[in-house]
């Protein structure tokens, strides 16, 4: 192996260490069905996520809640000794591919067939953490730009 594709195999082996995946492969549902529940956990923290599948009423919601837990269980094999709390764990990625179609054949009339096409998915998520110290930065450094910018305006209409 080159030294080039050595570094590179080894900085993405470094990367992973850092993701928490989970995959569903070979699910017996439309892939359509299944991305309407993928896009409401999407972004939300886990606590919240599991609510909204635990409480869904689709058929994916409690696949997708199985594979939820199955990421948290992932994250906590590689985080041994830390508290799941304390790490703000929140869906970073989750998205829905198509999988494999079972062909089938309905009779219709006139003695023809129409094809039915049995869908299935794979789904993948991904399990980030969130650092909240440097959230909060973030939005304390956006409000302190915005107030000179508004403390300006204000002198400015008062002299005139």
């Amino acid at each position: 192996m080159g030294s080039r594709k050595r570094i590179r195999a080894e900085k993405t082996k470094e990367q992973k260490k850092t993701l928490y995946v989970a995959k569903l492969n070979n699910n017996p549902t439309s892939p359509r069905k299944t991305r309407y529940t993928a896009d409401l956990i999407r972004g939300l923290d886990v606590d919240k996520a599991l609510a909204v599948l635990q409480y869904g009423h689709r058929e994916a919601a409690p696949k997708l809640h199985k594979l939820l837990r199955s990421a948290m269980a992932n994250w906590q094999n590689k985080n041994e000794g830390m508290r799941m709390e304390d790490a703000h764990l929140y869906v970073k990625e989750i998205f829905v591919d198509g999988g494999v179609q079972l062909k089938r054949l309905r009779p219709a009339p006139q003695g023809r067939g129409y094809r039915i096409r049995k869908r299935s998915n794979h789904v993948t998520l991904i399990l980030g953490s969130r650092d909240l110290s440097a959230q909060s930065e973030k939005k304390g450094a956006a409000k302190k730009s915005a107030q000179p910018a508004n403390v300006n305006v204000e002198s400015e209409s008062e002299n005139k």
